[in-house]
């Protein structure tokens, strides 16, 4: 576990600078994402416990989406460049550098978990210890919203992703793990990419009993 965790924190610290700048509209071309956050971040408000981990914070800006849509949202982030970045830009937030597969937060603590394209580069053997954590840290009806690049076939499929390699998912596979991790998938929404990379672009919505 390790050594993909290495290769993929140095992939990213050195990238920030044009990461950042890649993704600085947040999701303003990218209608289908934006409404499953709207809808992710209008279902945890209903909860009552508006405190939210971005899992794979990046540079932050989905961190100040969340924020601006009415949750205490945090961001978590491997990479120290990432996260040195967020907190440069957007001083009023919280970012900590952890992995996702031991989270800094105490057990049952969070009205939701953002994991946008942040599990991508995690092999597939390892993705299920992995959702456990997610399951760990969120309180009895919390959410997870995953997105991650979706592929019609019957197996995860490993590809040359532009900073590190990463894999993409069948939807019902993914579904399965959320459920062997002890979430109740509920809505999924699968759409053509804004990209030529060929991937669907997938989001799946689950909830802790």
């Amino acid at each position: 576990m390790a050594e993909h965790q290495d290769g993929t924190r140095a992939a990213y610290d050195g990238v920030v600078e044009l990461y950042a700048s890649l993704f600085a509209d947040r999701l303003e071309t990218q209608p289908f994402a934006r409404a499953m956050i709207g809808t992710f971040a209008e279902l945890v408000r209903a909860t009552g416990n508006l405190r939210v981990a971005d899992v794979g914070c990046g540079p932050g800006h989905l961190t100040g989406m969340l924020n601006e849509l009415g949750l205490d949202a945090f961001g978590i982030d491997l990479s120290p460049g990432m996260v040195e970045h967020a907190r440069r830009a957007r001083p009023a937030l919280r970012f900590d550098e952890a992995r996702m597969e031991r989270l800094p937060v105490e057990d049952g603590a969070l009205g939701g978990v953002l994991a946008h394209y942040s599990m991508i580069h995690t092999p597939p053997a390892e993705l299920p210890a992995l959702l456990k954590e997610q399951v760990r840290v969120l309180a009895p009806g919390g959410l997870l919203l995953v997105s991650f690049f979706g592929t019609d076939g019957p197996d995860p499929v490993r590809f040359d992703h532009k900073v590190t390699p990463a894999y993409s998912w069948p939807a019902d596979r993914l579904a399965e793990l959320l459920t062997e991790a002890g979430l109740v998938p509920f809505a999924r929404l699968l759409h053509d990419p804004a990209t030529e990379r060929g991937f669907l672009d997938a989001h799946l919505l689950a909830r802790r009993p």
